[in-house]
């Protein structure tokens, strides 16, 4: 075999072995034996001063250019018309079937990218152009390369122009921001940036992909449907839109459209809605082509979930723990069903690493109904300023003491932020359930009566809380006897009432149902800790440390000292109907609290979630249940009430 011959065959092998590896994410070899044929081809090269134009080590990056040509796209692309709830897209899908006379659909994601298209000829690769105002584009060929999920040769050899999208995936954009010394706003802009940098090495840098989701020329070539296109873009080796779907009515539709909603947030690609088309490409041509957009396809549009608003000032909260943590201030924005406001800035390095300001325009995420966090700088403005780091807490005054990215107040009893958060915690309903017991009062108790500790509030009196505002003396009454009524009290209630650092409600009972005592707890190790399901390293270390801190020691023996008594933890059941089900409440039962609920369930051997998933058994439906019983209905799930849920137990 001549060398040209040898280029030829290590050529078609490496690029089989990316299309594997990048497209398939099935490697067939190692990174080594990879190595060894790239770094032949890389020599071949070389020695004959000849690259082919299929040759992997083009997509390293050429040279710089100096501009980006203005090119004319062959095929004019269209924008795609959208709709934003349900009602609008039933209109949509039975005027289709009207004009038609019945057709079936598809249904893919709507991709929060690049938009680009491609062309070969021959079965190569010869160039890349942007959207542009889809007539005219930018030829970003020498970037588009790069991209190791854009095959160079195909086996198709008539002339192709396909269409796609260039994102930088989830995964990719943090492994990127890792080690940047300049950091990326968000995977959106990250990949236009990269196909808009006049140097393909830059490019390279980012590990784009490609997802390919149309053909709008094809040499000899007639498809049928949309599925057809679909099946031979995978076949010519490009990576397609990862989520295909056939439907044929609404109801199917809106059903598919909702499970993707919820999953939305867990892809490791970004995407802002749902593409939905005529499947039949006969069927599209009747119906035809406005100024702007193909009448026989539709965008569904979720709610936004990232949008820019200004930062204008940012607050430091003290907790229960001490740890001080910066809140931003928001101008209002509407932001996936909600007025945000106020939104987690983590730490001073995150602050640093985001690059925002007071009085800047910031990126701000809301997900699945958690707290918004600003993801990073939109633009810094002529009145932006730095945010300092505070030396000092803002609560006490006492100097903050600094571990790794985190801020701590160590004056525990004399801080009353803290305290006050710590009180109100201990006497809440998961925990101690001291009816009466506000965050207010917390506060009142801590300026009038001296109260610093957990154990202080089994030392109050009547008397002492008629000198309160507002307490009256029936409701100082009743405060005082749910005081002593919380000293009996349930394992997890108790573990949960200490407050110690990521210890949630659900944790606890795990910790619980786990140990049994609260005394093995106590003195287990890490290790043992980390074992109990759900419960991870940092968890399993906090908890340890936890009972490691004499303070915590002197007061859990002062609780004791008041009398509180840890009831025997309850026996779980084995053979009952709910044993390892899960469970997801919503709504208003007509007879039990979602706490006596819960209780029954976990005594049953069955387990509560706060979130429908495929992996819940039964949602558990009362009055007014909300969007929880909507997925379930999405999904499939089993809905009971209250009767049955008494039947099953």
């Amino acid at each position: 075999m001549d060398k040209k011959e040898e280029m030829k065959r290590l050529i078609e092998e490496i690029n089989r072995h990316n299309y594997n590896y990048y497209v398939l994410d099935n490697p067939t070899i190692s990174d080594a034996e990879y190595d060894k044929m790239y770094y032949q081809l890389v020599d071949l090269e070389k020695e004959l001063d000849l690259t082919l134009p299929d040759s992997p080590t083009q997509r390293v990056g050429g040279e710089i250019l100096d501009k980006f040509n203005k090119k004319r796209h062959e095929v004019q692309l269209y924008s795609l018309n959208k709709v934003r709830d349900f009602d609008d897209l039933k209109a949509w899908i039975d005027d289709m079937q009207k004009l038609s006379g019945g057709t079936d659909f598809v249904l893919e994601y709507k991709f929060d990218g690049l938009q680009m298209t491609l062309t070969y000829q021959n079965g190569h690769f010869m160039s890349a152009t942007t959207r542009g105002n889809g007539i005219i584009g930018e030829d970003v060929t020498a970037q588009a390369k790069t991209i190791k999920t854009i095959p160079l040769s195909i086996p198709y050899k008539g002339k192709i122009i396909v269409q796609g999208e260039v994102m930088m995936t989830n995964s990719n954009f943090e492994k990127y921001n890792k080690t940047a010394v300049e950091k990326l706003k968000n995977a959106r802009n990250a990949a236009a940036g990269a196909i808009r940098n006049l140097d393909p090495k830059e490019t390279a840098k980012r590990n784009l992909d490609y997802f390919c989701y149309s053909i709008l020329q094809c040499e000899d070539k007639e498809f049928k449907t949309q599925t057809e296109m679909h099946k031979f873009l995978k076949e010519n080796g490009f990576q397609t839109g990862l989520y295909f779907k056939e439907f044929k009515s609404a109801d199917e539709a809106i059903d598919l459209i909702k499970q993707v909603d919820k999953i939305k947030n867990k892809l490791d690609v970004l995407i802002d809605g749902m593409v939905m088309k005529v499947n039949r490409v006969d069927v599209r041509k009747a119906i035809g082509w406005t100024a702007k957009f193909p009448r026989w396809a539709m965008a569904f549009k979720f709610e936004a979930q990232e949008l820019s608003t200004i930062l204008e000032s940012v607050t430091w909260q003290v907790g229960r723990s001490g740890r001080v943590t910066p809140i931003a201030n928001l101008e209002p924005v509407e932001l996936a069903g909600a007025t945000v406001q106020r939104a987690t800035l983590n730490n001073i390095e995150d602050i640093r690493k985001k690059g925002v300001f007071e009085n800047s325009r910031v990126f701000v995420r809301r997900s699945n109904e958690v707290i918004p966090e600003v993801m990073g700088l939109a633009e810094k403005l002529p009145n932006s300023k730095e945010i300092l780091e505070p030396k000092v807490c803002p609560s006490c005054g006492h100097k903050l003491v600094r571990k790794g990215p985190l801020l701590f107040c160590v004056n525990h009893s004399g801080c009353k932020e803290q305290v006050v958060d710590r009180l109100s915690h201990f006497a809440s309903r998961n925990a101690m359930n001291i009816d009466g017991f506000s965050e207010k009062t917390a506060g009142q108790i801590y300026d009038e009566l001296g109260v610093r500790t957990l154990s202080d509030i089994y030392e109050l009196t009547e008397e002492n809380l008629l000198k309160l505002d507002k307490f009256k003396e029936k409701k100082a009454k009743n405060t005082i006897n749910s005081i002593k009524n919380s000293k009996k009290v349930e394992l997890s209630q108790f573990l949960f009432a200490l407050g110690i650092a990521e210890v949630g409600n659900k944790t606890a009972k795990d910790l619980a149902k786990e140990f049994g005592t609260f005394d093995k707890i106590k003195n287990a190790t890490v290790e043992e800790l980390s074992a109990v399901r759900d419960v991870g390293e940092v968890i399993a270390q906090n908890i340890f440390d936890f009972f490691r801190e004499q303070n915590n020691l002197v007061e859990i023996d002062q609780l004791f000292g008041h009398g509180i008594e840890i009831l025997e933890q309850e026996k779980v059941a084995t053979n009952t109907a709910l044993t390892g089900k899960t469970v997801v409440l919503t709504g208003t039962l007509p007879t039990l609290t979602r706490e006596e609920a819960t209780r029954l369930i976990e005594k049953a051997g069955g387990r509560t979630s706060g979130s429908v998933s495929k992996n819940t058994d039964y949602v558990l439906a009362g009055e007014n249940a909300g969007s929880k019983l909507d997925k379930a209905k999405a999904l499939g799930i089993k809905i009971i009430d209250e009767e049955e849920f008494k039947n099953l137990l």
